[in-house]
């Protein structure tokens, strides 16, 4: 029978909603970062990096781009005839066919999956992390502790401590209780939800718990090891560690990625983070256009000005066109005399000339200002906009849009524009 020492599970089946119109048509695992790469590109790359050969992708929401990106795992160096990377969506079984209802049910779902590789130690990750980890010296640090379940924790401030799961810990770092979202936290370790299971304990608290509602690794497998007395260890991870679940902290961390001395190297030789990446043609820039502390995919043209900026491959920015603090995804065209300030424009967008997006002061977002806010303009994949249209601040657009779509050719700030079928 094959034997693997550590398999790795990643969560990548999440919709993301925070992220409003950029995972209507994709899952946020797929959603580009920093150019050329896509958010699951973090995950795997730290796998492979880390010597762990066989990941299972377990998908559920709009899984198309997702698998189509992962394939059978090349450019990570995941395909491999025993192991590699497994797309794992749900699947119609003979009993009962369900969704995946909550991260630990997807697992459960796929108990013969890792049953088939018999391993000693299974490692559960979530595909919508940016971070660098080797998950060899957590596991190292997991058989120093002779633990049953170790939970990666890292050190926030206390004041915001109680957005997350929280873990107290005795001076040896084993687990002592957790705290769910915890007015008065009793410690600032939060649980980063990448977990180092032994194959035997995961496989024996799924199935005891398999019948729970939404089964949760952070509500009910984790309690459920500890009632029973089973040694816990947190592993404290001191790296780079983003969380890309709202535009604001999206748009944040690629900022970073800009920065002098950025925090997030995406290009250190020893740690390379793999993508899947089409061969196209270097980038063409203009001798009239400028760009300054900006990322430039591949096969994009710039005939205008860019300023701190992370644009995809494939992009063309017109001439006479401004683009200041935006993001711009692949295959995206905006056309001469336009003018880009704070925005997040999706893949495959056509802006057309004289647009100018995010003027003006800010307004509340009217539909949903919990996702856009921040000062954002956010323009969903595939969108077109007219010519010489203004927008302005805490707007969303989506969809093909028509000069009759926008009152005396504006889009105030905090309006929403998604078209219907979209």
């Amino acid at each position: 029978m094959i034997r693997k020492e550590m398999i790795a599970m990643l969560l990548a089946g999440g919709q993301g909603s925070r992220l409003g119109v950029l995972t209507s048509k994709v899952a946020k695992p797929a959603v580009s970062f920093g150019g050329k790469y896509r958010i699951i590109d973090f995950p795997l790359s730290n796998c492979i990096n880390s010597g762990v050969d066989t990941v299972g992708v377990l998908t559920q929401y709009q899984p198309l781009r997702l698998n189509t990106h992962i394939g059978i795992g090349i450019p990570w160096d995941l395909d491999r005839n025993i192991g590699g990377v497994s797309v794992l969506p749900p699947y119609e079984k003979s009993s009962n066919s369900e969704w995946y209802t909550g991260t630990a049910n997807a697992i459960y779902q796929n108990i013969d999956y890792m049953e088939s590789f018999n391993p000693e130690y299974v490692l559960i990750l979530s595909g919508d992390h940016i971070y660098k980890m080797d998950y060899e010296v957590m596991l190292d640090f997991h058989k120093a502790n002779n633990a049953e379940v170790t939970i990666a924790v890292m050190p926030v401030p206390v004041e915001e401590a109680s957005r997350f799961g929280i873990i107290i810990t005795d001076e040896n770092r084993k687990i002592q209780d957790f705290e769910e979202k915890p007015a008065n936290p009793r410690s600032n370790l939060a649980s980063m939800g990448i977990y180092i299971f032994n194959w035997k304990t995961l496989r024996e608290s799924l199935i005891a718990m398999a019948e729970q509602p939404k089964l949760d690794f952070g509500k009910h497998v984790i309690p459920y090891c500890h009632e029973k007395g089973q040694p816990l260890y947190a592993y404290e991870f001191n790296g780079y560690w983003k969380d890309v679940g709202t535009l604001s902290s999206y748009w944040e961390a690629n900022m970073e990625l800009i920065d002098i001395v950025p925090e997030f190297n995406l290009y250190e030789e020893y740690w390379k983070i793999y993508t899947k990446s089409e061969s196209l043609p270097p980038q063409y820039v203009s001798e009239d256009s400028v760009i300054e502390r900006s990322i430039i995919g591949e096969g994009t043209d710039i005939y205008g000005k860019v300023y701190n900026s992370v644009i995809g491959c494939g992009v063309t920015i017109g001439k006479d066109t401004v683009v200041r603090d935006s993001i711009i995804m692949n295959n995206t065209t905006i056309e001469a005399g336009c003018e880009i300030n704070k925005a997040i424009i999706a893949e495959n967008v056509t802006i057309s000339s004289g647009v100018q997006l995010g003027v003006g002061e800010e307004a509340e977002n009217d539909t949903a200002p919990h996702i856009y806010n921040n000062g954002l303009v956010t323009i969903g994949e595939k969108s077109v906009i007219p010519k010489g249209i203004q927008v302005g601040k805490n707007t969303v657009i989506s969809g093909v849009t028509t000069a009759e779509d926008y009152e005396n050719s504006t889009l105030a700030s905090g309006k929403s524009l998604i078209k219907a079928g979209e």
